[in-house]
């Protein structure tokens, strides 16, 4: 198959005038309920949503946990495991938290910008991996069903060569 080459100036065009398309646009009729049904459906089984697309705020699952602990500037509840002197040590621990939270948050500020930062980079990373996966998948099967198609075609043609030797 031979392909041509086309250049960009050739694509540009004058004609028809982009007033005169979006008249032409505003005058096409809104589709009944029942054709965009049919048209969704048609969509979903051609690419289905992705698991990312469930919902708002829907992370890919191997990214839930670290996006629960991207926030560093809170941490755990003050605990001791001394049963005497615990509680004088959780009160001290409590009490340095509730002076000095407004310098930790400011200290760990940026560090938090970054993690979200990171962790929305790598959804999209995993997005598109899955979405590659897809259709490297989808490819395989066509390049299957080519060979397959090949092989079939091939199979009298050998039977005969075989025949006439």
């Amino acid at each position: 198959m031979k392909r041509s080459v086309v250049n960009a100036s050739e694509l540009a065009t004058d004609t028809p005038p982009p007033e005169d398309l979006a008249k032409l646009a505003n005058e096409i009729p809104d589709p009944t309920e029942i054709v965009e049904r049919e048209l969704r459906e048609r969509l979903d089984r051609i690419a289905p949503p992705s698991a990312h697309d469930d919902g708002p705020g829907r992370w890919p699952p191997i990214l839930e946990e670290p996006r629960l602990r991207a926030d560093s500037r809170y941490a755990d509840p003050a605990t001791s495991h001394r049963p005497l002197i615990g509680p004088v040590l959780v009160a001290a621990k409590r009490s340095f938290r509730f002076l000095f939270q407004p310098f930790i948050n400011e200290v760990l500020r940026r560090q938090v910008e970054f993690n979200q930062s990171i962790l929305s980079s790598l959804a999209l990373m995993y997005e598109q991996v899955k979405v590659n996966a897809q259709t490297q998948a989808m490819w395989r099967k066509e390049v299957e069903r080519r060979l397959e198609a090949l092989e079939a075609a091939a199979d009298p043609a050998q039977r005969q060569t075989r025949r006439l030797e």
